[in-house]
């Protein structure tokens, strides 16, 4: 069983190209399953039918796993068992019959307007360290770019003349956002430093303490102490300088789907999740204007 779990790995990570996130979660999440099938008395793939991929499936119920994390299971055994289909390891699919469990759509926080420009503004650019802080904030805000892609970015992906960045996303897709002005200026200062930070020779743009390639964790624990020393009370990710991009562009009349295309979104009804933020401000001007309002 782990023989074809390997083989699927690699599928994902060479022919699918799939993130390292993502194959980490699909195999942590088929691991589950395979355990759980060792405990059936017919454990093997072939004989996998919808019965037991429902008990299986009541089995993580009760493990108080939530409608969306099942869902994410049921993603990764869906491409699992299509997977050993085309190999020609199993014959039927006993995934083609299991639905999806109803998630609850929850509104992404988001900054207002007030504390981005607090957080931004906190690094001190008097120190290498803040100048570096100063663009990874104002680079997550501006872009909307998923850490992961943030912390991947190389000096060649960013050409200074257009102001953009080449962005390597989801599933190996490439795209390419903007900055601006501010952004420009805090580019400038950080090349000026960014040779204090470096001990070897490195094409990423973003350097840790160390002078390596700085990682998420790393990202996470810079974004915690400086929203925690502006007051602000919410907890803040990097994922969050990503929907506060959306809901502000949209907000200031950005077209849907030209916001679609610079968060590298696949599908136009991922993005359409931000409207029902940016419908607040709608709804604001209509109470300050309409006179029964």
């Amino acid at each position: 069983m782990q023989k074809l779990l390997n083989s699927f790995i690699d599928y994902l990570k060479y022919e699918k190209h799939y993130s390292e996130n993502t194959v980490i979660a699909y195999e942590k999440n088929i691991s589950q399953f395979i355990e759980f099938l060792n405990c059936e008395e017919n454990c093997n793939i072939d004989k996998v039918d919808y019965t037991l991929m429902r008990r299986y499936l009541n089995y993580l119920y009760t493990l108080k796993y939530s409608s969306k994390s099942i869902c994410r299971h049921i993603s990764s055994l869906r491409s699992f068992f299509k997977f050993l289909v085309n190999e020609g390891i199993i014959k039927n699919n006993p995934m083609i019959l299991i639905t999806n469990p109803k998630v609850e759509k929850k509104l992404p926080k988001f900054i207002n307007y007030e504390d981005i420009e607090k957080i931004l503004n906190t690094p001190d650019l008097n120190t290498d360290l803040g100048i570096r802080d100063a663009l990874i904030l104002e680079l997550l805000y501006v872009t909307g770019i998923r850490v992961s892609e943030l912390v991947n970015i190389k000096i060649k992906d960013i050409d200074k003349y257009q102001q953009t960045i080449k962005i390597l996303g989801k599933g190996s897709k490439e795209r390419i956002v903007l900055y601006g002005s501010r952004c420009d200026d805090l580019l400038k200062k950080y090349f000026n430093v960014r040779s204090n930070f470096i001990k070897n020779s490195i094409d990423y743009l973003i350097l840790s303490k160390t002078g390596k390639q700085i990682n998420v964790r790393e990202i996470r624990n810079i974004i915690n102490r400086i929203s925690n020393s502006c007051g602000i009370d919410m907890k803040i990710s990097p994922h969050t300088f990503r929907h506060t991009f959306a809901t502000h562009m949209l907000n200031e009349g950005a077209d849907l789907r030209s916001v679609q295309k610079l968060l590298g979104h696949e599908n136009l009804s991922t993005t359409t999740i931000y409207t029902h933020l940016s419908n607040e401000k709608l709804r604001r001007e209509y109470l300050n204007a309409h006179p029964r309002a």
